[in-house]
């Protein structure tokens, strides 16, 4: 063995100087780096570096989008001496209309310069999860995974080439790649993140996923489970336009959460509702409003589905006395939010996150909540319930270069489970945390797997054990490619690492909703170039074609992932809004970063919009309906376009009614087909095995902090300084019963979860029926009264093994580092360390020297639990148990 090491490199240290062909050991206690020199620091006099304020004025502008967490804002990056030195909003971002940015925005100069990243492409050598590996060339990475996925082509299986990928914002150039080969299978986390609440969206408006509150015209807010003040997609601008309302015209914002998150705190009321029950609530105000007649008789009768009568028989056993039982909530208080919410309308918004939506009955729990609006008439109003238009990089504003291949029509399991019929309905938005399973289980094949952004061992339900234990086989997957920016726990499990280019070094077009309610795009461009051989994911795959058949490389002839957002920019303007002229629209979106559709009034009253004479031609009008219908093609299929109104012919909503659908028929035939009892209503289901906790057990919940965002942000130094360690939040009450204290360690102990009683089955249920447990895990307690005295929270996003000092929260001098491991031998090979390094002292949190350590990976005991339908994680309806150790 010692003689194996005299020519195995070891440690993150060794990768800057790692030649091709040489063989390098990575393991996860490992903590050694290839120190850069710190964020804006210079050589001194005597060789030693010494801090330096950076002069803006010799800075270079350049203009990109964040994505250091979901709400991708527009950014401004000033390039100084070839790093970028500071980050601020670009203010023509309609979302920003500021210099503004968040604490993680603010760290994005510290990504380029990773001490421990990945520069060159490496193979694995050893057994796989062994951490043996050699560097070797782009081409001799490009020839592997090409003759691989070939061969797949050439053997009628396309679709057993997989990309799974976190957020990467490269929808476009993916389903490109997998359209070119013949593959289907396009894995996300959609179902992890938030499908319920797009799929309640879809469902009631039929026209969006994600709503565009009017926040700054709003005068009551009813949040139910959203903690945009800290991690919420669209969370800043939120925050911005709320506190302006709040401040500027007294708006109300009541807040629905177990525990006193940041955004409850800054509540002007905040309630503590039992786990699961946030529909019920929601459920009895809509009794209410209509028992006390405060709704919108107008908008509901043009507008709604059911009827207005229909509908009050349906609301009727839904008391406050009823919802008090089930959530806590006094029905005084339900009462009288509800009378307030309606006495402010239409200016009003019900809104949700995953507070509401990552339970069993998260599903119809959010489109109770979004009811809410339709019932006072405050959908698409000023300072209402809004949504945009077109929020998509859609082809025709967006023209990928041609020819582009034809979309696949083949489906597989994986990527389309049936178990759960609504998760692709609307949009791809899968049900990820069972492909591991569905591996196990031989549901799926695979032979090349090609992972993105997706530390699935760190951030999956079951991670640590159902995801490792496929990663690790490699007769479930027998080649596995993962593009990193850093050696993440992803990589460590991969016979290929191709070293990634972070957000400020690549090419991309980006797109959200825009609370302006106008259509807009984003520009991501380099800032800087990527360092060493680093290349992004999309030229990876771009490369990969090339190298593929005939009949697949004519899809990527257009050259770089530089010409291919150059092509999708051939249709914007070329005309700045100051007047300056360009040659190019690709020109234009560099210089200013940003170009919002200013020809198309704010989309306030959508569906009151009326249809055209080219619109109009070849329909007929529905007697029985109002439904404006029409032929998609001569004797082809009809579907709705409209709805007549008051006689006049108007646009109505996206839904198969034109109405917003508060009673969805497509919902109720898709859960008739799967054999579950479901009629299309928003009924409130009882989370199973909630119903009667015992005094021993609770329910746990995670959570994010605003410095985080999943397995994105730890390595990030000055984001894991101010949060790297997460103790369990305990109410006093439990603390007293176990005899704990704030700091004290305690077990925590998680089961599976039971089978509903709407005709579905939970998913890996016990075959006994008896409590099974999923994990443990042992963690510190923070003791608050912030919390239900039922609910046990842990925040996510810690807990690394893997991805150098600052994840692991390790401290120390690289080569004292290797000398003490046994591999000192290795230092001449390595670069000469600057002599100041901010981790070798820096990470005081480091557990060895005192500090409280990286923390827990909660996900890891977390099972795996798909909600019915749609196929939501029900992240938030773990039982679990806690004593202390």
């Amino acid at each position: 063995m010692m003689e194996r090491r005299q020519f195995i490199k070891s440690g993150m240290g060794a990768l800057a100087t790692l030649a091709v062909g040489e063989t390098i050991l990575l393991t996860a206690t490992e903590a050694s780096a290839a120190v850069t020199e710190p964020l804006n620091y210079a050589p001194a006099a005597d060789g030693t570096l010494q801090k330096v304020r950076p002069d803006y004025s010799k800075a270079k502008s350049v203009k990109s989008v964040c994505l250091n967490c979901s709400t991708v804002c527009g950014i401004e990056g000033f390039v100084q001496d070839g790093r970028v030195v500071k980050i601020r909003g670009n203010p023509l971002d309609p979302n920003l209309g500021s210099f503004m940015t968040c604490a993680k925005g603010q760290s994005g100069p510290t990504i380029n310069s990773y001490p421990e990243r990945l520069i060159y492409p490496m193979k694995r050598v050893g057994k796989r999860g062994e951490g043996l590996w050699k560097r070797i060339t782009w081409d001799e990475a490009y020839a592997e995974m090409a003759t691989r996925i070939q061969r797949c082509i050439d053997d009628g299986h396309p679709e057993r080439v997989a990309i799974h990928q976190g957020r990467s914002r490269y929808e476009s150039e993916t389903s490109r790649f997998l359209n070119a080969i013949g593959s289907p299978v396009l894995l996300n986390h959609r179902a992890l993140c938030s499908s319920n609440k797009r799929a309640a969206n879809y469902v009631s408006l039929g026209e969006t996923d994600w709503e565009s509150i009017d926040a700054e015209r709003c005068r009551y807010f009813l949040n139910f489970g959203a903690n945009f003040f800290e991690a919420h997609q669209g969370g800043l601008h939120l925050v911005k336009r709320v506190t302006k309302a709040r401040f500027d015209h007294g708006a109300k914002l009541v807040t629905f959460d177990v525990r006193l998150s940041n955004t409850a705190g800054r509540s002007d009321e905040w309630f503590q509702p039992f786990p699961g029950t946030e529909g019920a609530i929601a459920l009895a105000m809509a009794h209410v409003i209509l028992r006390d007649n405060l709704h919108d008789r107008d908008f509901m009768a043009d507008f709604v589905q059911p009827g207005e009568k229909q509908l009050r028989t349906w609301l009727a056993g839904y008391t406050p006395a009823w919802a008090q039982k089930l959530s806590g909530v006094p029905a005084r208080d339900i009462e009288r939010l509800a009378t307030e919410f309606a006495a402010a309308k239409p200016a009003v918004a019900a809104f949700t996150n995953r507070g509401t939506g990552a339970h069993y009955n998260g599903f119809n729990a959010e489109r109770a909540v979004v009811m809410l609006n339709a019932l006072v008439g405050a959908i698409g109003v000023p300072g209402g319930y809004c949504y945009g238009l077109d929020e998509k990089l859609s082809p025709g504003r967006y023209p990928a270069p041609q020819p582009a291949p034809p979309k696949v029509t083949i489906r597989t399991d994986l990527e389309d489970p049936p178990e759960w019929p609504l998760a692709n309905r609307w949009q791809k938005m899968k049900v990820g945390q069972v492909v591991y399973d569905y591996l196990k289980q031989g549901r799926a094949r695979l032979d090349v797997y090609i992972s993105y952004t997706i530390v699935s061992p760190m951030t999956w339900p079951e991670g640590r054990a159902t995801a490792t234990e496929v990663l690790c086989d490699e007769k479930l997957i027998p080649f596995h490619a993962c593009s990193d920016i850093i050696y993440s726990e992803m990589a460590h499990y991969a016979d290929l690492i191709l070293p990634d280019a972070t957000y400020l070094e690549r090419w991309g077009m980006d797109i959200r909703n825009n609370l302006e309610l106008q259509h807009y795009v984003m520009l991501r461009q380099p800032m800087v170039p990527p360092p060493g051989e680093t290349v992004s994911f999309p030229d990876v795959l771009f490369n990969i074609g090339k190298r593929l058949g005939p009949a697949q490389a004519k899809y990527f002839a257009f050259g770089t992932h530089e010409d291919y957002v150059r092509e999708q920019c051939s249709k914007l303007p070329r005309t700045g809004p100051d007047g300056k002229q360009f040659a190019s629209g690709f020109d234009y979106m560099k210089h200013y970063g940003v170009h919002v559709d200013t020809s198309q009034p704010k989309a306030y009253h959508v569906y009151r919009r009326q249809l055209d004479a080219a619109q109009l031609a070849g329909t007929r009008v529905d007697e029985a309906t109002g439904c404006i219908m029409k032929a998609d093609k001569p004797g082809g299929k009809e579907r709705a376009i409209g709805l007549v109104v008051r006689g006049q012919p108007l646009r109505g909503f996206a839904t198969p009614s034109r109405r917003f659908e508060i009673h969805a028929p497509e919902v109720a035939q898709v859960a008739a087909t799967a054999g579950m009892k479901d009629d299309g209503m928003p009924a409130f289901h009882p989370v199973p095995g909630l119903e009667r906790l015992p005094r021993d057990r609770f329910v746990l919940t995670s959570f994010k902090w605003n410095v985080h965002t999943q397995g994105r942000t730890a390595s990030q130094k000055y984001l894991a300084e101010i949060v790297h360690d997460n103790p369990m939040w305990i109410h006093p009450s439990v603390a007293a019963r176990i005899g704990a204290k704030s700091g004290d360690m305690v077990e925590l102990t998680t089961y599976r979860p039971r089978s509903g009683t709407v005709g579905d089955q939970a998913f890996k249920a016990s075959a006994t029926g008896k409590e099974e447990v999923v994990g443990r895990a042992r963690i510190r307690v923070f003791v608050t009264e912030g919390i239900h005295p039922k609910v046990l929270a842990v925040s996510n996003s810690l807990g690394w093994k893997f991805g150098g000092r600052s994840t692991q929260g390790r401290s120390g001098d690289r080569d004292a580092l290797l000398d003490a491991s046994g591999q000192g031998g290795v230092r001449p090979a390595l670069s000469t360390a600057p002599a100041t390094d901010d981790l070798r002292n820096g990470v005081w949190w480091d557990e060895r020297r005192g500090g409280r350590g990286n923390g827990v990976n909660i996900n890891a005991i977390l099972p795996v639990n798909p909600g019915p339908l749609v196929g939501m994680q029900a992240w938030f309806d773990t039982v679990c148990s806690v004593r202390k150790v």
